[in-house]
């Protein structure tokens, strides 16, 4: 393990006010979304599609790293070059999802473990090969009548670690996402709670694993009210509650937090974001940033549809909501830079 490397890397994914871009998804959930939309299924599809997200000019100017997919990190644009140099082309730092997807918890009905530890030393050694140098593992967690368990909570930050272990040793910095989902009724509150429960999980198992913590990144969720809760708090109550817990659970030795969007629309999460960084930056002892998907790339998916003639349309709305969100990182996203599309 290089740690001043692994503390480079870490620094510069949320350096200059920069964040990431997850354009991890599974084929599943990839054509998922095409459907919706009325996109063939098929890998060339996705592969156009990928292209059109890659070689969106100036997207360097917001985006520091792209978290990638195995199909997608073996791909190459219509001239037969690899993605992966496209990226560190445009000085991108690119990065692999490794995780192989939450699967039911065995003996706890409803909640769920993330699997993919076996052979992970080996893909890590394949994907440090080919170019990558930061990866990503998700955990999911349910709240509900009585849920989450201990046993489910310390199921998925024991596995977090452990990625994160043999990703530091492969070279490459963890990302480690404990996600609380936002499906249900619970309150902001509950979610808070569940949260602060699950992240002192996880650095409790990163430290009996013996994480650089410098050498890290978390992606958590924003605390905010479940989906169907009655009372949904404004964006300064749920900024509050976030940075407020994160001061609590999370060490000042991590450089950055780039949060998941989690089913925000794209204008919500960039509002949230700047909401924290706007009142609280002055205060943290890590950068807040962003590790968005859909917030970034729907409304750019939305456009293109799989049409050629949509491509540059599609570009400028990615590179629009790219630049709002790092605008949103310095607390300095507004009404005016929204629409001056």
């Amino acid at each position: 393990m290089n740690e001043a490397q692994l503390i480079d890397t870490a620094r510069s994914l949320v350096g200059d006010h920069k964040g990431l871009l997850a354009m991890d998804e599974s084929v599943g959930t990839c054509n998922k979304r095409f459907a919706a939309l009325g996109i063939p299924q098929t890998v060339e599809m996705r592969r156009k599609y990928r292209e059109m997200i890659i070689t969106t000019p100036g997207l360097n100017e917001s985006i520091s790293g792209a978290i990638l997919f195995d199909e997608t990190i073996r791909q190459q644009n219509a001239d037969g070059t690899p993605f992966i140099k496209l990226l560190i082309d445009a000085g991108i730092i690119p990065g692999i999802k490794v995780d192989m997807g939450a699967k039911p918890l065995a003996g706890f009905p409803g909640e769920k473990v993330t699997e993919g530890l076996d052979g992970l030393r080996d893909r890590f050694a394949e994907y440090s090969k080919m170019g990558a140098r930061f990866a990503k593992w998700r955990a999911v967690i349910v709240v509900g009548k009585d849920l989450p368990s201990r046993a489910c909570l310390e199921a998925n930050a024991h596995a977090l670690a452990r990625y994160a272990a043999l990703c530091q040793e492969a070279g490459l910095v963890p990302i480690v996402e404990p996600e609380v989902l936002m499906d249900g009724s619970h309150t902001l509150a509950q979610c808070q709670a569940v949260t602060a429960e699950a992240l002192h999980t996880v650095f409790e198992q990163l430290y009996k694993q013996h994480i650089l913590l410098e050498g890290l990144l978390l992606k958590p969720n924003m605390i905010l009210p479940g989906l169907d809760c009655s009372i949904q708090e404004d964006k300064a109550a749920t900024a509050e509650a976030t940075v407020k817990l994160l001061l609590k659970s999370v060490p000042a030795a991590v450089p950055g937090i780039a949060f998941l969007s989690g089913g925000q629309s794209a204008e919500l999460a960039t509002l949230r974001l700047n909401a924290m960084n706007r009142v609280f930056k002055s205060k943290l002892p890590w950068a807040l940033s962003f590790s968005f998907g859909r917030a970034l790339q729907q409304p750019a998916l939305e456009i293109w549809k799989g049409d050629k003639a949509n491509i540059k349309a599609a570009q400028r709305a990615l590179y629009h909501r790219a630049k709002c969100n790092r605008a949103a990182c310095m607390g300095e996203y507004n009404e005016t830079l929204e629409h001056s599309v």
